[in-house]
């Protein structure tokens, strides 16, 4: 069997359909496919809908994602071998942002891990997520069980307005603070929240069961400050934060260091390796990597995409992973990927778009500020 015979068969499998499929068009959501599966790409418009996440608060149907949980023996020892971040010593109800890696140190996916009382609750990619899977099963012992939550749907509430409007519903997740989570109940759904989600803004992702996922999405929308919001905005959203996307910003080929992604390596890690990949990430952490992953001011209003080659004169040092207009800002701006001699804030270079020179600048990431829910200092 040819592998060309294999990618046409693939390309006819049809789009995997949201527990929501019905309900995002009956709101006139447009469907795209996306990650094998048909996600809301936009209601009224990704301008529209990316601004009023930034002043109020978007719900994001991010249930193409994989919820995973590990249990059995020893699964913080297991998944240690391939993520970078100390994990025997996170708390119950406390998460970390981390990387899967590969053998030679290329990222296989960005994740969050959270600890809970019984297990650790994984959430990952959805393009990426059987790989994933077929990658722990076949690194893990045998004695840790990987369970996909094939069950449960998945809703990112962002905005400066999420903690008020998920709190006038469950007045309890006021106590979260970034990057924590707990188990809730609303009415008779079992829900699990995080504060946390992927825009920059203060926020939560709320895991429901399918079953009940129509009726949490109504009384979330049933709310003045709530609208729903598509992966378009979701990903200008993300861009104007300076945070990667994966197959995007970070790929197999491209090591932590080189996403800019170092601060995801924890101390212990740092000075015992034990994980994949280890002695290239831990040498590129102390002798720099090749190249590394900036942000870029695009001169003029013409956006440069992903794919557009960047030039340092007539060099060609690096590319674009990602590029568009920022709304928050009223300009464009792009990520890119360049050799580290250019990746110092203030390079002037360039980018060819369709055989046309765009000047830009390396800058300062995040673009627009976060704005997570963190404690205040005493």
């Amino acid at each position: 069997m040819t592998t060309d015979y294999i990618a046409e068969m693939l390309e006819r499998i049809p789009d995997k359909l949201l527990t929501l499929d019905a309900w995002h068009r009956a709101r006139g959501g447009r469907m795209v496919s996306f990650a094998g599966y048909q996600m809301p790409v936009q209601y009224e418009g990704v301008m529209a809908e990316h601004l009023w996440t930034r002043e109020n608060a978007g719900l994001f149907d991010v249930s193409h994602m994989g919820q995973v949980l590990l249990t059995g023996e020893d699964p913080d020892g297991a998944l240690e071998t391939v993520v970078p971040g100390e994990i025997a010593k996170l708390p119950v109800n406390r998460m970390r942002y981390s990387l899967l890696l590969g053998e030679d140190g290329g990222v296989l996916d960005d994740l969050m891990i959270t600890r809970r009382e019984r297990d650790l609750y994984l959430v990952v990619n959805g393009a990426c997520k059987y790989d994933d899977l077929a990658y722990m099963r076949e690194t893990f012992p045998d004695e840790v069980v990987i369970t996909l939550l094939d069950e449960r749907a998945l809703f990112a509430l962002q905005g400066p307005k999420a903690g008020e409007a998920l709190a006038s519903l469950i007045p309890d997740v006021a106590s979260l603070y970034f990057m924590q989570a707990g188990a809730f109940t609303l009415d008779d759904m079992s829900l699990w929240i995080s504060r946390s989600g992927y825009t920059g803004e203060d926020g939560f992702e709320i895991s429901v069961d399918c079953d009940h996922a129509a009726a949490l999405a109504d009384r979330l929308c049933a709310i003045d400050s709530v609208k729903p919001i598509g992966l378009g905005a979701r990903d200008s959203l993300r861009l104007e934060a300076g945070l990667p996307l994966y197959g995007h910003d970070l790929d197999e080929d491209t090591s932590p260091i080189e996403g800019d992604l170092g601060f995801a390596i924890s101390k212990r890690r740092r000075a015992e390796g034990g994980f994949a990949g280890a002695e290239r990430v831990l040498g590129e952490l102390t002798g720099g990597a090749p190249r590394k992953r900036v942000g870029l001011a695009v001169e003029g209003r013409q956006p440069v995409r992903e794919g557009a080659e960047l030039f340092a004169g007539d060099r060609l040092v690096g590319k674009v992973t990602s590029g568009g207009f920022a709304p928050s800002l009223g300009a464009p701006i792009a990520m890119g990927m360049v050799t580290a001699a250019h990746a110092a804030i203030g390079t002037a270079l360039e980018a060819e778009v369709r055989g046309k020179r765009i000047a830009v600048t390396v800058a300062a990431m995040p673009f627009v500020p976060h704005r997570y829910h963190r404690p205040t200092a005493a």
